[in-house]
């Protein structure tokens, strides 16, 4: 069974979703291909962690996710493991697809935070889902997921970054700010979960400039909590390009836990040329890739 899942890029609601704020997150067209009829050459962590006893981790690859020898940051340990899990489930299942998918989740959530320690599980969610989502953490329960649609006149731009992150350490610095400095960690994340939630609602009463808005509320949350953390989380070049970005009507931030990796710009329109000339002098390029792509399923048929 050859299976694919899709990378991910969260659009909205990094840190403050580990705290109940809705994240939004959209998987986007660039996969990792998994194959159960081939031995895998290298067995991922959250793949040993999800397997059952008498399966053998299938081959996969993951060459879409990854330039340049080093990985682009969009979510290429959780498209393994739902690429993985489905090419070795799909042939014997004998429900729904969308039952398959929901049964998937779990096990593959729980694999992932297992081995990693931790952590919300969007990615999680949209390789095994796909299209865009509004996620959130209850106190108690599996996350719920709401889907999305994006408006129509919203432009989305994936932008490498030079620089790669860790989203362990970036995490790290802000669990320690908080408990070294626990009245300004409170701050940003507050302010962070607020932005997060205008951000969700303005999706879904389909308000793009309310959205490009609240993107902007969060690049300013970002940028003071990776300052009080003592972390790039919003890179030097994304803060130097910043009013660029605001006078083309549009949001520069970084993608998810920031730090490198992966940039955004947000607008109603695509990036002036002047921004674009900016960001390819810092060694930042435009990935050529879809948002809202399909979730986990059979690779399609080589024409």
């Amino acid at each position: 069974m050859k299976a694919q899942a899709p990378g991910k890029v969260v659009l909205s609601g990094a840190y403050s979703v580990l705290h109940g704020a809705p994240a939004v997150v959209s998987a986007v067209s660039r996969y990792v291909t998994a194959d159960s009829a081939r031995p895998a050459e290298l067995v991922t962590d959250e793949v040993r962690a999800a397997l059952r006893t008498e399966q053998a981790a299938p081959w996969f690859d993951a060459s879409e996710l990854r330039e340049n020898g080093r990985k682009l940051g969009l979510g290429s340990s959780a498209a393994i493991l739902a690429a993985s899990l489905y090419a070795l489930e799909r042939r014997t299942w004998a429900g729904s697809e969308p039952e398959l998918r929901q049964q998937l989740f779990e096990r593959a959530l729980a694999a992932h935070r297992a081995a990693q320690g931790g952590g919300s599980g969007v990615d999680v969610a949209a390789s095994t889902f796909g299209g865009t989502l509004i996620y959130r953490l209850p106190p108690l329960g599996l996350p719920e997921l709401t889907p999305i649609a994006l408006p129509s006149e919203l432009t989305v731009e994936v932008w490498t970054c030079p620089t790669s992150a860790s989203t362990r350490e970036l995490l790290g610095a802000v669990s320690a700010l908080g408990k070294g400095e626990p009245s300004a960690h409170a701050r940003w994340l507050e302010e962070q979960g607020a932005a997060a939630a205008s951000a969700a609602r303005s999706l879904q009463s389909a308000d793009a400039p309310a959205f490009i808005t609240a993107l902007r509320r969060q690049f300013q949350a970002l940028f003071g909590l990776g300052l009080a953390a003592g972390v790039p989380i919003v890179t030097a070049e994304l803060a130097e390009l910043e009013d660029a970005a605001e006078q083309a009507g549009g949001v520069l931030l970084p993608a998810g836990a920031g730090g490198g990796d992966i940039a955004l710009f947000v607008g109603l329109g695509p990036s002036p040329e002047t921004l674009r000339t900016a960001l390819g002098a810092r060694q930042h390029y435009l990935l050529s890739v879809r948002l809202s792509a399909p979730g986990v399923g059979p690779c399609p048929p080589v024409v």
